[in-house]
């Protein structure tokens, strides 16, 4: 302690305690300010920290797959922004993984596959997607291009083919460019030897298959071809998918379920979306909403598909004891509108009845060009029943009309145009429209948002629910999210939902 003395020199207990308490204060002081200046280094810092851009790191699994060229059997992690050259087939073996990273890219350098007994993730960003497909291979997408000499069409490689033991196919943000080549000796359920590829096939009954905000282009049959399993096919743009056959979006099979919702479908070679119970176990069910749907079902027809029957191809078909709901598509100059299959014969096509009893749909909208798609809006002899909340209103069917019966839908030429911000209609056709519209098959510089004044806007149907049964969310390994129904017809919706591209 501190002694302080007094005039005579004595020590004196109250001034020692006085001045003791006084000199604790001001230490006490001092270590206060001290500490005050180190808080507020402390806090600046801590601002410098908030402010600043920290990237977590990518989710990984396994080790990493070194860039450069890949073959054989792989599984781990596919770095972000790495080049992998492919150059034989690839195995995921049963109960391996591999997932790709943002910004990784994967070139072909001929006509692989990727044969998948395990699992993949695909799991690209917005800003960084992920890419299959063939390095400085160009898009012809030019009005009047020759489908015959399109790249498009050629199957430069094979596809990603999944066997029954794929518990999952996770495609996030993900580009499939140039596929659908020439399957020699297959080695996974449901694809053929001396078939023709899908870019995606998925045959697992209790697998799950999520493609969303991804893009796919071409491809010489079915892009996607599902033969069972859980699905959610969300906010996709998909062109030129089939050449003379081949679906849109998907060709959905054996006991199917899910959701296909607010994909932008561009020209595809026979339907946009076509769900059949075909080889199924348990009933195929596929809600079917606020998709955009143009120019379906020309290449089929002009080029010599199978069967190469007018009665084949256009915008959304169900048949073959399929079940679903379909509500809020815009379907643009298809060759057909929404097509309800209910007979066993068309134009020497056999075909097998839909299960009309469990198919629900309202709120589609239509927009034809010419008489002859007018005309098709409800197609004939099938089963496709006119709604009131259907667009254009069915007010000009004549009295009495029948299921499939034909009428003059003339008075529709040129109605209800949904308001593009950037698509030429009308179309004026002429006597080689069909064979123009074949090659409008690109979205390109085309934006098919809907301008302000469209009377799209706000008028869909939202009442009702898609299918979430099966369904797992996770950034990862399962959906990002099953969006909501949307009050705008299509897949661009005015409040910045729905199809992100």
């Amino acid at each position: 302690m501190i002694k302080i003395k007094n005039k005579q020199n004595q020590p004196s207990k109250f001034k020692t305690k006085k001045m003791t308490t006084t000199i604790s204060k001001r230490t006490s002081l001092l270590q206060m300010g001290v500490l005050a200046i180190a808080m507020l280094f402390a806090m600046s810092s801590c601002n410098k920290a908030d402010n600043a851009t920290i990237s977590a790191p990518f989710f990984s699994i396994g080790h990493n797959v070194t860039p450069g060229n890949i073959s054989g059997s792989i599984k781990g992690t596919m770095l972000s922004d790495s080049v992998y050259y492919v150059t034989g087939d690839v195995i995921i073996n049963l109960g391996d993984t591999l997932v790709l990273q943002p910004g990784a890219k994967v070139y072909f350098t001929g006509n692989y596959n990727f044969w998948i007994h395990g699992n993949l993730a695909s799991l690209g960003t917005k800003l960084k997607p992920v890419w299959f497909t063939v390095q400085n291979l160009t898009k012809s997408d030019v009005v009047g291009q020759d489908p015959t000499t399109d790249h498009a069409y050629q199957g430069t490689w094979g596809g990603l083919q999944c066997d029954t033991t794929t518990k999952f196919l996770i495609l996030k943000w993900t580009h499939l460019e140039f596929g659908g080549g020439h399957i020699a000796t297959s080695q996974v359920f449901g694809v053929s030897n001396g078939s023709t590829a899908w870019m995606i096939s998925f045959a697992n009954q209790n697998g799950f298959l999520d493609l969303e905000d991804s893009w796919l282009y071409g491809g010489v049959d079915d892009p996607i071809r599902i033969q069972g399993g859980k699905i959610n096919i969300m906010r996709n743009t998909v062109e030129k998918g089939g050449y003379t056959g081949g679906e849109g979006i998907a060709n959905m099979k054996s006991g199917t379920q899910g959701n296909v919702a607010y994909n932008m479908i561009m020209g595809p070679g026979t339907n946009g979306v076509k769900p059949s119970n075909k080889g199924g176990r348990t009933e195929t069910n596929i809600v079917t909403y606020n998709n955009t749907i143009v120019n379906g079902g020309y290449r089929r027809f002009l080029y010599g598909g199978a069967g190469n029957s007018l009665g084949r191809g256009g915008s959304i078909n169900y048949e073959e004891g399929s079940e679903g709901q379909i509500y809020n598509n815009l379907m643009v100059d298809c060759k057909f509108g929404l097509r309800i299959v209910g007979t066993a014969s068309y134009l020497g096509n056999a075909l097998i009845v839909a299960d009309t009893a469990n198919i629900f749909y309202r709120n589609n909208w239509d927009y034809g060009d010419s008489t002859v798609l007018c005309n098709q809006f409800y197609p004939t002899s099938f089963l496709t029943k006119p709604e009131p909340t259907d667009v254009p209103h069915p007010t000009y069917l004549p009295i009495g009309y029948t299921l499939g019966a034909v009428y003059d839908g003339s008075g529709n030429v040129g109605l209800n145009d949904p308001q593009f911000v950037n698509y030429p209609l009308p179309i004026v056709y002429t006597s080689t429209v069909d064979a123009k519209l074949s090659t409008i098959s690109f979205v390109g510089g085309y934006d098919f948002h809907l301008r302000n004044t469209s009377p799209c806007i706000g008028t869909a149907f939202t009442g009702f629910t898609p299918l979430t049964t099966g369904i797992p969310i996770d950034a990862n390994f399962g959906a990002t999210e099953v969006t909501p129904p949307g009050a705008d017809y299509g897949a661009y919706q005015h409040n910045g939902t729905g199809n992100q591209h």
